[in-house]
């Protein structure tokens, strides 16, 4: 049963892809929900059809069939506008490169949202730096900082506009252990938090630390 309460819930998705003469089934025949204040990770072999399901998930392409709603609204019958507001307001992106602007300090970076959303809040900008450990960091840009700390810039620029849901894809993934193991150590405060949180990820260290894991092979739920 799909609870109402659900963040993200997905009722026998599919994704079919043409590929020359052939229908490729990216995601089949998918259901599962996301509480608020869950931490999920989405964990299986490359090819299982994760990043299709992220794309789904992140309101960037629609299902083939079957339904896909976050924070109660029904994805597939929004305008274009509102599912770019949808996703502007509502969910987080991160992902495994790290996509700051270089010129930019790591402060005008984080605060870069509310520029394109016409808002300003420096007090939320100085909230994240300190919340992310990176106030000392705040007018170095990203070409000297770690990589760890470009990650954590761009988790704090997710979070800047205050959404429902953090979306990570592979957030570890161009990080050494150490830089791995603090990035980790950042979400799961996130999560004690209260933040919803889903993630795909092939650190097995990162899925263990998530409240569940949803395991796709062949675009199919097995776990």
């Amino acid at each position: 049963m799909i609870g109402q309460g659900s963040i993200v819930r997905a009722e026998n998705l599919r994704k079919i892809y043409r590929r020359g003469a052939e229908d490729v089934v990216a995601v089949d025949n998918v259901s599962f929900e996301v509480a608020p204040g869950e931490f999920l990770a989405i964990v299986g072999p490359s090819g299982a059809g994760k990043s299709t399901l992220l794309q789904l998930i992140g309101v960037m392409d629609n299902p083939t069939s079957g339904k896909m709603s976050i924070a109660g609204s029904e994805v597939s019958g929004l305008s274009d506008a509102a599912r770019t507001r949808l996703r502007r307001e509502t969910i987080g992106f991160v992902f495994q490169h790290f996509g700051l602007l270089p010129t930019l300090t790591v402060a005008e970076n984080i605060g870069l949202p509310l520029l394109l959303s016409r808002e300003r809040s420096r007090d939320r900008v100085e909230f994240l730096l300190e919340r992310v450990g990176l106030a000392h960091r705040r007018n170095h840009r990203p070409a000297e900082l770690s990589g760890g700390e470009m990650q954590r810039v761009a988790i704090a620029r997710a979070l800047v506009n205050q959404p429902r849901f953090l979306l990570a894809d592979e957030p570890t993934g161009n990080l050494d252990s150490v830089n791995s193991a603090a990035i980790l150590r950042l979400f799961q405060e996130l999560r004690q938090d209260g933040l919803t949180i889903i993630a795909v990820t092939h650190n097995e260290e990162f899925a263990r630390s998530a409240d569940r894991r949803l395991t796709l092979r062949d675009g199919k739920v097995v776990s």
